[in-house]
């Protein structure tokens, strides 16, 4: 009876313990990380195992490798708000960095394996790692385009952050900088990076960093993986359905001058959802 009694006890205890472990996605925290990480395990497994992930990457840069002679010659822009006469601007590519450019799943990987959330200190730590690798396709597509005299832009969400007193107040645009010159890119200067409270008025909407590089440059392509790097107000106030209008008011862009990559770890495509993320399944009736 005794043993019976401890069987059943024991059972009870691994219940409880899986209930615990199985939480809510988070809503709140910083805008590009905020899935709680149990429930992202099968997202970071993709990232890092799939073949599928792989090819989706090579398919993005390729095309834009394919269509870009075509698309310097023509007086068309990428911007959404470009001014009006830009085109005897010189040409230039935007991208965003993390999980475009730079492979974050490693710090995925590892709030996963910790039971652990993003964190804003544990992120800072990896990125003072400079140690992501690079995005399938990224290096040679980037390399390639500088090849042809266009300027190469990183928009990022990397926040400005003062780790110490040293007088630092962004030790994140070297780190950066140097990671993106360890996976191959050349050419590359702390000139080409724009991050997240880099400049008072630079926040997580990227529209300030657009319109500012927008002044300079035609705007050829832009590269990302949330609908924030293309679009303003896509964050916060808006539904699922007038985002995914949006994509469709923008279809001549796609594949041509806008290339999004998949991330399904996290991003603002989650933190919009009305209520608890499962109320949002749509199941067969």
């Amino acid at each position: 009876m005794l043993n019976k009694i401890q069987k059943n006890l024991s059972v009870a205890i691994a219940v409880l313990l899986v209930m615990g472990c199985q939480t809510n996605p988070i809503k709140q925290g910083n805008d590009s990380q905020h899935t709680n990480a149990s429930v992202n395990m099968n997202s970071t497994l993709w990232l890092q195992t799939a073949a599928e992930f792989k090819a989706h990457a090579l398919q993005s840069y390729l095309t834009a490798q394919r269509v870009l002679p075509a698309v310097l010659k023509d007086t068309t822009t990428s911007a959404e708000l470009q001014q009006q006469n830009f085109a005897h601007l010189s040409p230039a590519i935007v991208l965003d960095v993390d999980e475009t450019v730079l492979d974050n799943s490693p710090y995925q990987a590892q709030l996963v394996l910790d039971n652990k959330t993003f964190d804003i200190n544990t992120w800072d730590q990896w990125v003072a790692k400079r140690s992501a690798k690079a995005i399938p396709g990224a290096v040679e597509f980037i390399n390639m385009a500088a090849d042809y005299g266009i300027k190469i832009i990183y928009l990022t969400n990397r926040e400005c952050i003062q780790r110490s007193t040293d007088g630092d107040d962004c030790p994140q645009l070297n780190d950066t900088l140097v990671n993106l010159q360890q996976v191959g890119i050349r050419g590359i200067s702390i000139d080409d990076l724009m991050l997240k409270q880099q400049q008072p008025n630079w926040g997580s909407e990227k529209l300030s960093r657009r319109m500012e590089v927008a002044k300079r440059h035609r705007i050829l392509m832009l590269f990302g993986d949330d609908l924030g790097d293309f679009l303003p107000a896509v964050k916060a106030n808006i539904t699922p359905q007038q985002r995914a209008d949006l994509v469709n008011n923008y279809s001549d862009y796609w594949g041509r001058h806008w290339f999004v990559f998949g991330n399904p770890t996290y991003g603002s495509w989650l933190r919009i959802l009305p209520g608890e993320a499962e109320d949002n399944l749509r199941g067969y009736e």
